[in-house]
């Protein structure tokens, strides 16, 4: 097994969530991205809100986490994006797969 890293965001449309995924995949700082429907429940501004979302799950390298993480906060609508990365072990074979597919090209 080999390391890769999971991030999760979310956001409040379909086209966000498009607008994100196709611009990270493109510049190379995930190899893939899952994007799932969801429901959210939050505290914000002293109230509890509820709202449908989108969420992310980007697959990239711990390398590519930086950059990945600076184009998130840049690109995201939300004041505040939650942000999280999670080191994940997959199969040697996926691993070197999101490794060549997230390498920033020469």
């Amino acid at each position: 097994m080999t390391n890769i890293l999971l991030v999760l965001a979310s956001v409040g449309t379909r086209a966000d969530a498009d607008r994100l995924a196709r611009a990270v995949v493109e510049q190379r700082l995930a190899a893939c991205v899952h994007i799932e429907a969801i429901d959210s429940v939050y505290r914000w501004n002293g109230a509890v809100q509820q709202e449908p979302e989108f969420r992310l799950l980007f697959k990239t390298t711990p390398e590519r986490s930086a950059p990945l993480q600076a184009a998130l906060r840049e690109h995201h609508p939300y004041e505040l994006p939650a942000i999280v990365c999670l080191p994940a072990q997959a199969s040697s074979e996926f691993a070197a797969w999101v490794a060549a597919e997230s390498t920033a090209p020469q």
